[in-house]
């Protein structure tokens, strides 16, 4: 497992190095970028040997001088920065520089770097100078060519920001990856695949990218292109990344996976997140924050063209929920509440990207997935939700697969119904009369698309349901702040036993749908 504080430090951390250095051999050896031999490289030979790879057992690379990595723990690790001068592209061509992680305590495990031009590929030699450490640094005690941790895409060179001390893509630790969105912040990660999460007596793989390839932009470019080979026992991949810095950050991705073993729980297209508590639950006096979480919410775009809203929750126990859906049009986590005073905090919870996974082309048939795990603090990524196919993921299968990400403030593609804002519980019953046992009031707010058009004195019908426990005191009304279609619902559950409870619930006017439809898990507290 990924130590969250570790890959939030390092994928954050300021930025004190990257080296510059145009593609062509003699120009870049000048720079102090050593290279490797050339070889022929292009995603077509790439998916080739993944389809080679995946005949063979797996064997991974074993690091070199374990000692010295548990050594550089994450005090240490902190210290090192790469230089600046020697960034990956940093005198063009393309707007973009490249620079890199070092290994460590946490990072292991070498990725071994390329740069391509020409359909011709050289490795980016690791050494020491690369980097500026204490002289008593333990890292010195590495050999040359040990490898490298990951990378980062710093801000354009041409840009407002320094490049130096800016960055908007970050690469580290297995197959993790992340990107700030358009409110230049990072937040959740996302995965290049998720192998067995949360199944009963197997434990969970974590594949790496073991060697990545930078492809040589055109002069101005606003685009990079990056392909990377994931290895891990039960899976061999080729990824090829396009990403784009606009006002949010944009990545197609294009997918060849071979699997060497049977795989229980294949997840595609995943992304981690962290939720300690919101508004709608929080332990007293845990913390001083009103709210603490990267992500409020999963948000589904399904096939039938339904959009829905599921407020994460931090049970318990672990929950998986899996939504059937065919051909899904888009899914992700969310981060919807974007007032800082609901955080007050200065790591900026209220400008954490939102990440929106949209298909290309048909995925035919699965289930969205979402894992929640247990957590008492924020430095545990407890989130997962991903893409699984319903067909069985057994050894020698191939998928291909296409999708974009979209690191933004909002999903991109926002439902024309009214979408809900909050989920509050309480005590159910009436105000003034003795509060019965077992009922839970719940208050969600809807605002925005045909509610603010319903003619004056409509109230727009809850339509509600739940896998078992009874309804009652079930009522609309405008929420009193003067914001043109702010309603909220509310209603109480009368429920006994302890088993979860799948809730859910829209608006609508006669045969009008006004709002997307709101689902929960509820957890009865006796």
């Amino acid at each position: 497992m990924i130590d969250r504080r570790s890959l939030l430090r390092a994928a954050a951390a300021g930025t004190a190095s990257l080296a510059a250095a145009q593609f062509g051999g003699p120009a870049m050896a000048a720079s102090g970028l050593n290279l490797g031999a050339s070889a022929p490289f292009s995603f077509d030979t790439l998916k080739a040997r993944v389809r080679d790879m995946a005949r063979q057992p797996y064997s991974a690379e074993k690091p070199s001088k374990p000692d010295v990595l548990w050594s550089i723990d994450y005090d240490a690790h902190g210290k090192i920065r790469y230089k600046t001068d020697l960034a990956l592209f940093a005198e063009g061509p393309g707007r973009f520089p490249v620079t890199f992680f070092h290994l460590g305590r946490y990072f292991q495990k070498p990725v071994r770097m390329h740069v391509v031009q020409g359909g011709d590929a050289r490795e980016i030699l690791y050494d020491d100078s690369y980097f500026d450490m204490p002289a008593d640094s333990p890292a010195h005690g590495l050999p040359k060519n040990s490898g490298f941790a990951g990378f980062r895409f710093q801000e354009p060179r041409d840009g407002k920001l320094d490049w130096r001390k800016n960055d908007w893509v970050a690469f580290l630790g297995a197959s993790y990856f992340r990107a700030i969105g358009e409110l230049a912040q990072y937040g959740l990660s996302a995965r290049g695949i998720t192998i067995n999460t949360v199944v009963y007596n197997v434990p969970e793989e974590f594949p790496d990218f073991t060697h990545i390839w930078f492809e040589t932009p055109a002069a101005g470019s606003d685009t990079v292109t990056i392909y990377a080979l994931m290895d891990g026992p039960s899976v061999v991949g080729a990824y090829r990344f396009v990403m784009r810095r606009a006002t949010a950050v944009i990545m197609d991705i294009d997918v060849s996976l071979v699997l060497r073993q049977d795989v229980v729980r294949l997840g595609l297209a995943p992304m981690t997140s962290m939720f300690w508590y919101s508004e709608t639950a929080k332990a007293t006096m845990v913390d001083w924050r009103p709210e603490v979480h990267d992500s409020d919410g999963l948000a589904m775009w399904s096939g039938t063209g339904e959009h829905i809203w599921r407020p994460l929750n931090n049970p318990r126990t672990i929950q998986v929920s899996a939504f059937a859906d065919q051909a899904p049009r888009g899914f992700g986590l969310l981060q919807r509440d974007r007032n800082f005073d609901h955080y007050l905090d200065g790591v900026y919870y209220d400008r954490r990207p939102s990440l929106w996974v949209e298909p290309k082309g048909d995925w035919g048939r699965g289930t969205v997935q979402l894992v929640e795990n247990p957590t008492d603090d924020e430095i545990h990524d407890n989130i997962n939700a991903m893409w699984v196919p319903a067909e069985p993921a057994t050894a020698g299968k191939t998928f291909d697969l296409s999708y974009r990400l979209h690191w933004s403030a909002d999903e991109p593609y926002p439902s024309p119904l009214a979408r809900c804002v909050a989920t509050r519980l309480g005590n159910g019953g009436q105000p003034g009369l003795d509060r019965p046992r077992g009922v839970r009031k719940f208050l969600l707010e809807f605002i925005g698309g045909p509610l603010k058009d319903l003619p004056a004195g409509t109230l727009p019908e809850p339509v509600l349901t739940a896998s078992r426990g009874t309804f009652s005191y079930v009522r609309t009304e405008a929420v009193p702040n003067d914001v043109p279609g702010h309603w909220r619902a509310q209603f109480d559950l009368t429920t006994t036993g302890n088993e979860p409870i799948e809730l859910r619930c829209y608006l609508r006017n006669g045969d009008q749908v006004l709002s997307e439809t709101w689902l929960y898990q509820y957890h009865p507290v006796y």
